[in-house]
């Protein structure tokens, strides 16, 4: 199911969608890893080519436009021009070898650079899609995320320093992210409150964006 695991004439007898997966490398509060938009990312493609034969799954993109969370250690960021770009250009490549190509894209600063490159690579002829997981309540490093990671990863999530953030709904603090980032709103980089987060809320949420991302992908072939 791994790209990166095939020699390339594996990759030609079986060559048909290929996912890749979308994230980012930036802080999650104190209790999660910085990994964790590529790491929910991943395991939704993993899911993916688990249910489906016709699925390949490339490399995680592990960096995306993460400047809303400038000023918090770790966070690693190529901006939206950079982020288009790779992705444009990987969508390009890709196709010499796909007939189609998913962005399974699941940090939210990357909508818009996903947006345009997918918008360019369509307007090229190409047969390129975009799932991006979205969820009700907490937007970042909150109950939701939290939850994902106790069920993906529960030995890099750190409970004993979870605490609450901002946990005013996003439109009324987007504003303020806009003009002076998370950092602005959060001093530990969360929004919403991520101390009741359970695997078992993880492993139901991880089930239900599974299913709408294998809803969107019969939909699309």
């Amino acid at each position: 199911m791994r790209l990166a695991d095939l020699s390339w004439p594996d990759v030609a007898a079986r060559a048909a969608i290929l996912a890749v997966p979308v994230g980012a490398t930036e802080q999650h509060g104190p209790h999660l890893p910085l990994s964790t938009d590529t790491d929910i990312a991943l395991a939704l493609c993993d899911r993916l080519a688990a249910a489906r034969t016709d699925v390949l799954v490339a490399p995680p993109v592990a960096y995306g436009s993460s400047g809303e969370h400038a000023g918090f250690a770790g966070t690693l960021s190529i901006g939206q021009e950079a982020t288009e770009l790779l992705l444009l250009e990987l969508g390009r490549s890709a196709a010499e070898t796909f007939p189609r190509m998913l962005f399974v894209s699941a940090h939210g600063g990357n909508a818009a650079p996903v947006a345009r490159a997918v918008a360019r690579l369509r307007a090229e002829s190409r047969d390129v899609g975009v799932f991006q997981p979205r969820w009700d309540g907490d937007p970042h490093a909150g109950r939701p995320e939290t939850a994902l990671q106790l069920t993906l990863r529960p030995a890099g999530v750190r409970m004993d320093r979870a605490v609450a953030g901002d946990r005013r709904p996003l439109a009324e603090v987007l504003p303020l992210l806009r003009e002076g980032g998370v950092r602005a709103v959060s001093p530990t980089g969360v929004l919403g409150d991520p101390t009741t987060a359970t695997a078992a809320d993880g492993r139901a949420l991880l089930a239900g964006l599974t299913a709408q991302l294998l809803s969107y992908v019969d939909g699309w072939t």
